[in-house]
């Protein structure tokens, strides 16, 4: 199994890395191949609603007409088997990195014919500082747009600072059985 790891935080051992580094682990211990993708060191700019009803060729033609890295994301999520979406939670939602590019994602992948990421398997962390009482409502936006995207989200995982210890375990879990088990079931 193919996984891809978009990652909404800049920082490669922060709290957010650390977990989606443990459900990698996992992925790997159980045979799966893994690629991890930073989003804030990507050239990605804000979706431009290009024409006067806020569409472009998103619409028309499933692909952003921005020249910067979206293409070759959405290129790298279609060849892997499975994609997790791992995001610091900032006031209880999504990294601004991560709401960026599925913002534009969710533009690109409702319109593309034939459909290239329905029914692909994903799986979200959301990892909360502080109190961390925004995980649950960063994991419900993002498989809000995760699910209109298309994708089949097979589990979303909220952790904050304080259980991180006993959710790293959870993920390694989490990992061995999306490499194993989601399919099959």
């Amino acid at each position: 199994m193919q996984v891809v790891m978009i990652s909404g935080s800049r920082n490669h051992e922060g709290q957010t890395a650390r977990a989606a580094d443990a459900l990698l682990e996992g992925v790997v211990s159980a045979g799966g191949q893994v690629e991890r993708i930073f989003l804030p060191e990507c050239h990605l700019e804000r979706c431009r609603q290009c024409d006067a009803q806020g569409w472009g060729t998103c619409r028309s033609a499933g692909h952003c007409c921005i020249p910067d890295d979206m293409d070759e994301l959405i290129e790298k999520i279609v060849a892997a088997d499975a994609v997790v979406f791992a995001t610091p939670v900032y006031y209880g939602d999504l990294a601004e990195s991560m709401r960026t590019f599925t913002d534009r994602l969710r533009r690109c992948a409702t319109h593309m014919a034939p459909p290239r990421i329905e029914g692909k398997l994903a799986v979200g962390v959301c990892v909360a500082g502080g109190g961390g009482g925004g995980a649950p409502k960063c994991c419900a936006s993002l498989q809000n747009v995760l699910s209109g995207c298309g994708f089949d989200v097979v589990d979303l995982v909220p952790v904050r600072r304080q259980n991180l210890p006993f959710k790293l375990s959870v993920l390694r879990l989490t990992g061995e059985w999306l490499a194993t088990g989601p399919h099959s079931a």
